[in-house]
């Protein structure tokens, strides 16, 4: 092997590495390696490097342009308020019981995350399914992992259904393998998506209810009254014994239903948490209190509650503090800053009291805490605060949905006509996707259903990274042979252990299963990135038609988005765990019935309409 393969696989390897550990954003990452791949094309040390010209090449792709256009379409939709409006209605099924009602939940989940970006439709559904399950007496997480699921379902049976699907028809439209394969249909992953969301569907609504756990979410545990508190400040008086007492020896923490949130000190805000902190004179002490607790303070010594003698009960009630958990959106512009970054608390007089991510409480200096998209907040303050932070469309407040905007409910049907027309112009192939999504994403800015500065923020630039470093990364593979190794591994295990007529099911077994572990651990943007190429250099070293390789990319596509068991592997699946007060053995519990399901429904579905079944299939199984 030579020392071009060894580094693209170390390239490889560290991206792998990078991806699970967390250190660093995937963009960061991905980002990276574009640049490794460049550095060592400008040296131009080796003529089995990809130059610099094929590496900037994955720039003129035109899925990722697609990806970004459809990011736009979505949220478009969005800001018209169409899918909450259509989930408003929801509430009228709920006396039908919790399977009619899962059921036309689902299917509605799926039939619009078959041509939108799934991420949002889950995202703006979170509140909504949680208000209802409430309503239902039926705890939130027998529906949100569901909801999760179906977007899934949905997003395997259209092209446009996940950027997966549309990153392998870029994927294959620009292999040098098979140069005359067509872009992938708009509809046709429905011949093997379409049974497999029947059977998922019937299997969640049937089975649903007894395998998903009985958890709460976190604002959920917290009762009404409990939730319920006075957010007031204290003054550390000069002459106070509390002068030089550090917060843990001050008593102030031990004080009956009181918590000290935070200390301001000429201006600058010192979190609680810092207990070896020393107290100064005229520290300004912000306290989340409940009724007992301001009668306690102002008997404490040493502090003055801010205008104790104003501070009767009905004046405490005026400053009433809600507590309400959130989850950060994909669009939020809180992302990768933390909270003095963002002036989280000059900007919306909040208190963020925890920040979860991914089942795990980050407490700790709780400031210095750099956002990412689906950690959930819980949040403290006024209820006129909290209904100024639902406007800003920052996050996504669970107990109650976003406010709809009146103004855009008239430029509905324009951006309905434009998803439509879309859809239409790219199953009738009169214009590639790519260009018709473009002339929809023009359409709605000149028409004002969205605004410039709103598209630039709705398209996720990090996955857009992620994609461009991942495709220099594959073709550095292709490139350095690195990838006919890997397909020679793949496609050896199918050919050396079976006889030749079972050689195409074996392989397609392998590269499914290839596909689905990658997918668990990564993105399925970067598994679909690594797997298509592989998926045709195993076809080309099977000497197969460009019709039998096609299937093989469509298997991958589908094992790469059928990411069920575990909640890193899936975004949707990201957005639900914390908010659910999942645990991560509960999408396992769940999850392998549908990666089962996936697994086995694909290979039995493409191998029936390849005819990868040999003709003694029948005669040794039936």
């Amino acid at each position: 092997m030579e020392w071009e393969t060894i580094l693209a696989f170390g390239l490889l390897l560290s991206a792998l590495t990078s991806f699970l550990m967390e250190k660093v954003s995937v963009d960061t990452t991905a980002l990276t390696l574009l640049g490794v791949v460049l550095l060592f094309s400008g040296l131009e040390i080796s003529d089995k490097w990809p130059t610099i010209s094929m590496v900037l090449s994955v720039f003129s792709n035109e899925a990722p342009l697609t990806i970004a256009a459809m990011f736009v379409i979505s949220a478009s939709l969005n800001r018209c308020r169409l899918i909450e409006q259509v989930s408003d209605s929801l509430g009228k099924f709920c006396k039908y019981g919790y399977a009619k009602f899962m059921l036309i939940l689902l299917l509605l989940v799926a039939f619009v995350s078959a041509f939108v970006n799934n991420t949002p439709v889950v995202v703006v559904l979170l509140p909504v399914v949680i208000s209802l399950s409430r309503t239902m007496g039926v705890p939130s997480s027998k529906m949100l992992i569901p909801v999760s699921y179906a977007s899934i379902f949905g997003g395997c049976c259209t092209l446009v259904g996940t950027s997966t699907n549309i990153l392998a028809s870029g994927i294959i439209t620009s292999s040098s393998i098979y140069e005359n394969m067509e872009p992938i249909g708009m509809f046709e992953l429905s011949k093997i998506g379409l049974p497999l969301l029947g059977i998922s569907l019937s299997f969640l609504v049937i089975f649903g209810r007894r395998l998903l756990p009985n958890r709460e979410a976190l604002s959920n545990i917290i009762s009404d009254l409990d939730r319920k508190e006075f957010l007031t400040e204290a003054i550390v008086q000069k002459n106070s014994p509390l002068v030089g007492q550090k917060i843990k020896d001050s008593g102030i923490t031990k004080l009956s239903g009181v918590r000290l949130l935070e200390i301001v000190r000429s201006g600058v805000a010192i979190s609680a948490r810092k207990v070896e902190e020393k107290l100064h004179a005229n520290d300004r002490l912000v306290l989340s209190c409940k009724p007992q607790g301001i009668i306690e303070t102002s008997e404490f010594e040493g502090v003055n509650l801010i205008n104790e003698s104003l501070l009767g009960v009905e004046q405490v009630s005026s400053r009433t503090g809600v507590m309400v958990e959130c989850v950060v959106g994909p669009s939020s512009s809180l992302i990768s800053k933390n909270l003095s970054d963002a002036s989280f608390r000059a900007r919306f007089n909040l208190t963020i009291l925890a920040v979860h991510r991914r089942g795990k409480n980050l407490g700790v200096e709780i400031e210095k805490i750099r956002l990412q998209p689906s950690d959930t907040l819980l949040i403290l303050g006024s209820e006129d605060a909290i209904e100024r932070l639902r406007k800003s469309e920052e996050v996504i407040l669970l107990d109650q949905a976003t406010m709809p905007m009146q103004n855009m409910k008239k430029k509905a049907p324009i951006v309905i006509g434009v998803l439509v027309g879309i859809v239409s112009i790219a199953t009738l192939k009169i214009l590639p996707i790519s260009i018709a999504a473009i002339l929809g994403v023009s359409i709605l800015l000149i028409t004002g259903c969205v605004k410039a500065r709103e598209a630039y923020q709705a398209i996720e630039w990090n996955i857009l990274i992620l994609i461009y470093g991942m495709l220099a990364l594959g073709i550095t593979m292709q490139t350095t042979g690195a990838s006919a190794i890997f397909a020679s591994v793949v496609g050896g295990i199918g050919i050396g252990l079976f006889e030749p007529e079972w050689q195409p099911l074996a392989v397609l077994i392998v590269l499914y299963l290839c596909t689905a572990f990658l997918t668990e651990v990564l993105s399925n943007n970067a598994t679909i990135v690594i797997m298509a190429p592989i998926a045709l250099e195993v076809a080309n070293l099977m000497e197969m038609t460009i019709s039998d390789a096609r299937a093989y990319v469509l298997t991958a596509c589908i094992a790469a988005s059928a990411s069920f068991v575990t909640p890193i592997g899936y975004q949707t699946n990201t957005f639900v765990y914390t908010v659910g007060g999942y645990q991560f053995k509960d999408f396992l519990k769940v999850g392998i019935y549908f990666n089962l399901i996936y697994f086995i429904g694909t290979v039995i579905l493409v191998s029936t309409y390849w005819g990868f079944f040999p003709s003694s299939f029948f005669e040794k199984f039936l």
